[in-house]
């Protein structure tokens, strides 16, 4: 019987990392979400990878990939990795703007770990979570103000289902990654040109003890590790995956 995943924001970056890294046992089926229709073309190729289209925060969307990963195998993992970088600040934005932008960012996580939770208990059968959060959850990075605020819930929010669904069987932890680098993060160093490119490369090294920014299959390796039985005494827990950077004591980025 194949073990099934799903993996939301799954086209690029952490996400699309964790889909190939869940892959490499061959038993694996993987769910993969995606609002970007078109960032999943490489699914085409996986004959273990099933897609669906739209957002990871409508129940409908959720109960889709619920759906296609009972029909590939026993749904065993939870992966919420969709997030929306889009930010303000009090200063420029009310209090509702504010709160429907933290809303994006925390409501995709809630309606996973819902369904997820739901699908295992149902089933009968243990089941992992992963939830996705920032560095920025506890070292706040000024003038994002409701993606810090979302992904410190997503922190709680964490917690409280671990110890809620612990004893049924379901273990729900969080990585909290530091800089990636992501085709996102790729794209924005070739908008600067060689020479400012350079310099953010300079600075991003001094942010992360380690020295430079993480690879996406990095922080994957800690996702895929946390949904595994090697993990199976390990819940409520937020994992660094940040070369350091959390607990810098002096960050350049808030100057």
């Amino acid at each position: 019987m194949k073990i099934a995943h799903v993996v939301t924001g799954a086209g690029r970056g952490i996400g699309r990392a964790v889909v190939t890294r869940l892959l490499a046992d061959p038993d694996t089926v993987v769910v993969a979400v995606e609002r970007d229709a078109g960032t999943l073309d490489w699914a085409a190729a996986e004959p273990r990878v099933r897609t669906v289209t739209g957002d990871a925060g409508d129940a409908a969307t959720a109960e889709r990939a619920a759906d296609l990963a009972e029909e590939s195998g026993t749904l065993a993992g939870w992966v919420n990795n969709a997030a929306v970088f889009r930010d303000a600040s009090p200063h420029t934005a009310s209090a509702r703007e504010l709160m429907d932008l933290v809303a994006l960012n925390l409501g995709m996580p809630m309606t996973g770990c819902t369904t997820a939770i739901r699908r295992f208990l149902a089933a009968g059968t243990p089941g992992a979570i992963v939830n996705v959060t920032s560095h920025q959850a506890r070292r706040a990075v000024p003038g994002c103000v409701p993606y810090v605020t979302a992904k410190a819930a997503i922190e709680g929010l964490t917690r409280a289902l671990a110890v809620e669904y612990g004893p049924r069987g379901i273990r729900v932890n969080a990585v909290a990654p530091g800089s990636v680098r992501t085709e996102r993060y790729n794209a924005f160093l070739a908008d600067l040109g060689p020479e400012r490119a350079a310099d953010v490369e300079r600075q991003m090294g001094e942010l992360h003890p380690l020295g430079r920014v993480a690879l996406a299959s990095e922080v994957a390796a800690a996702v895929v590790h946390l949904l595994s039985d090697e993990a199976s005494f390990i819940t409520g827990a937020t994992v660094p995956v940040d070369g350091g950077r959390s607990v810098l004591a002096h960050d350049p980025e808030a100057h």
